[in-house]
């Protein structure tokens, strides 16, 4: 009998730490749910404002509550602590969502737009997705899957598929599923890379004008990520040309804890529970960690091109390097994340071009 004025005590608090939590957890998971509001009155767009506003709502309420029935220096640690508890649920939850529900953004300019002729090409992966394709023909006898980044189509890779064009190798630009034109749930981790680029080979295999099996595999930050799995994962890519390459579990980032001591320990711990909440969130699988795939892809190349501007980018290229470091090569380029192209387009030509001619020799 004596515990009951305990227990009831007790309860008030659960309860407002429970509406806290779910908050933080509305708020965040709306914040993840932004990127649609440009699709206007659609589900996603309108699920985002509700969430937005019922957790903004509820955590005001909960705080109201604890400030009028706690004391002096238990206010002066609320609002920090609750502050706290949002930006930790939307650098978690938030990015996980983001990542698991990802617009499927417009396909803008076709090849023709940059002077290319192509056909259009669909490629069903081994669990029945089918993908968008544009096909550059080849006129060396050697092509390449090209993958654009998370959050984008395969417009957004028309400059890089003009360079390879004119360098001669035969391009399939392909978007990511649940991407632009392709079938499926989007998943910006890159975790559906292994499946779809197996699916893009299927299809690129089939081409005449590719000849000798010389094929490889080019892919921009989410898509780079995809194309070092892949390369791994098929063992009919010859190579792989990763810009802008990081992450999408959270053993790539294991480089952190060494760069910058408690305050990297602090970061890895929440991209584990990124990718924890993006596993629930997803029916994508994780994937091998790009270092375990990049040792397993040896002997075949790899070339990433890390940014100049980007210190994480160089960070984790050094250690995917260390895996192999007889099969990588790291190009530090000029520019920001996937802009080398832009930034020096004579060199970006130049070292692809001499690291597929020679990795795709006939």
């Amino acid at each position: 009998m004596a515990q009951r004025p305990l227990l009831g005590r007790a309860a008030p608090q659960a309860a407002r730490a429970l509406g806290c939590v779910l908050g933080a957890g509305a708020v965040a998971a709306g914040v993840g749910l932004v990127p649609h509001l440009t699709e206007g009155l659609a589900p996603l767009s309108v699920l985002a404002v509700l969430l937005l506003v019922s957790g903004v709502a509820l955590l005001v309420a909960v705080t109201r509550n604890a400030w009028r029935r706690h004391g002096r220096w238990a206010r002066a640690a609320l609002v920090p602590g609750t502050v706290l508890l949002v930006g930790l649920a939307v650098l978690t939850l938030g990015q996980a969502v983001a990542a698991t529900v990802a617009p499927r953004g417009v396909v803008g300019a076709t090849p023709s737009d940059v002077g290319l002729g192509f056909v259009d090409v669909r490629a069903r992966t081994a669990d029945g997705v089918d993908l968008a394709a544009w096909y550059v023909p080849s006129t060396n006898g050697a092509a390449v899957v090209l993958l654009p980044g998370s959050g984008s189509t395969r417009s957004d890779a028309l400059g890089q598929a003009k360079a390879l064009s004119g360098l001669g190798y035969g391009v399939l630009l392909v978007d990511p599923r649940g991407h632009g034109q392709s079938a499926g749930r989007a998943m910006d981790f890159g975790w559906w890379g292994d499946l779809d680029v197996r699916a893009a080979v299927d299809a690129l295999s089939r081409r005449s004008d590719v000849t000798g099996g010389r094929m490889a595999v080019v892919g921009l930050s989410m898509g780079g990520e995809e194309a070092v799995g892949a390369l791994a994962a098929d063992p009919r890519l010859r190579a792989a040309v990763a810009e802008g390459a990081t992450h999408r579990v959270a053993a790539d980032r294991a480089w952190l804890v060494d760069r910058h001591g408690v305050r990297g320990w602090v970061q890895l711990q929440l991209d584990r529970l990124t990718y924890a909440l993006a596993d629930v969130l997803s029916p994508a699988a994780p994937p091998a960690p790009l270092r375990d795939a990049v040792a397993r892809a040896a002997p075949r190349p790899i070339l990433l091109i890390a940014a100049a501007e980007r210190p994480d980018e160089q960070d984790a290229a050094r250690f995917m390097t260390a895996a192999s470091p007889s099969t990588v090569r790291v190009w530090t380029a000029p520019g920001g994340h996937t802009g080398a192209l832009a930034a020096a387009p004579g060199e970006w030509s130049r070292r692809v071009g001499a690291f597929l001619a020679d990795a795709l020799a006939p």
